[in-house]
């Protein structure tokens, strides 16, 4: 019996000693654990995964989507998704669920802004109601173009594709004027029609949750539009002037970035396919309307045909 009580009184004794030992380090910033567990704790903190968008880049088609992501990804905490993800207007991929989607992002550090951009969302019926369902509090880029200039890009990416496959293809006026007049079921129409897609964006999102940029400022002078994105987007201003040179070759502004340019691909700036001014002066007439209906919806005018 006298043995147990020893025995008893001598582990106590050893566990007073370890106790003081681990608070003695723990005052003095030293660790009692192993070294693995706290770099562990440490990666496993900074570890980079991939994570949903905080931001998506909702179009338009042919408006500057893919010119207003490079400018974007020159910001140090924004990484972006490099294709065009299509999951909430394709059901094939959104059948696919959350888990795949976030599959087709970057990988992120927990304070990195993960954007993505798709332009076929704007005027998909069905998107907004998915994308509040993913997260009501993401943020929307809106990027628009002049109408009409937008219905040209988008004929000339049609033509020079079917062109490339050796399919037949219809002038722009066929397609565009019917009997005299514009042909309203022309689905490249329907796509510059701005305020019939917005009106179902904010059947679901607030007004302030979507930021329009002025994709022909873009072109003309990229750096006002990026701060004005910076700041909609809750970022440090770190993009600056000198991240941008005119390339008289092209036409058009490329990117700077710790001492690399980059242009985007040949398809930008590519050449438009033919309209005659009569039926360009057409299109504008007819864009009036509509434009006028839009500039009331974003609070601001453009200066369009």
């Amino acid at each position: 019996m006298l043995w147990t009580v020893l025995l008893a009184l001598l582990l106590l004794l050893l566990l007073q000693t370890q106790l003081s030992v681990c608070l003695r380090e723990l005052r003095t910033g030293g660790s009692s654990f192993p070294a693995y567990s706290s770099s562990s704790s440490s990666s496993s903190s900074n570890a980079t995964q991939q994570r949903l968008p905080g931001a998506i880049i909702i179009g338009v088609r042919k408006g500057g989507t893919r010119a207003l992501l490079e400018m974007l990804n020159l910001h140090p905490d924004v990484e972006v998704a490099k294709a065009e993800v299509h999951f909430f207007n394709v059901e094939e991929h959104f059948r696919r669920g959350l888990a795949w989607y976030r599959a087709q992002m970057p990988f992120t550090l927990p304070d990195q802004l993960t954007v993505e951009k798709t332009p076929g969302y704007f005027a998909a019926p069905q998107v907004p109601a998915r994308v509040w369902a993913m997260n009501p509090a993401v943020r929307l880029l809106l990027i628009v173009r002049d109408p009409a200039e937008r219905l040209v890009s988008d004929y000339t990416q049609v033509l020079h594709n079917r062109l490339a496959r050796h399919k037949p293809y219809q002038s722009l006026e066929e397609l565009l004027i019917h009997k005299g007049h514009i042909d309203p079921e022309y689905k490249a129409l329907q796509r510059s029609l701005y305020h019939l897609h917005l009106a179902r964006w904010l059947e679901v999102f607030p007004r302030e949750q979507i930021h329009v940029v002025d994709g022909d400022a873009l072109i003309r002078d990229p750096f006002p539009e990026l701060r004005k994105a910076e700041r909609f987007l809750d970022l440090p201003p770190r993009i600056s002037p000198s991240n941008f040179y005119y390339n008289t070759t092209k036409g058009f502004y490329c990117l700077l970035s710790a001492g690399h340019d980059k242009c985007l691909d040949e398809s930008k700036g590519r050449p438009h396919a033919p309209l005659s001014t009569r039926a360009f002066k057409k299109l504008c007439h007819y864009f009036r309307k509509p434009n006028k209906l839009f500039f009331e919806m974003v609070g601001r005018s453009f200066s369009w045909c």
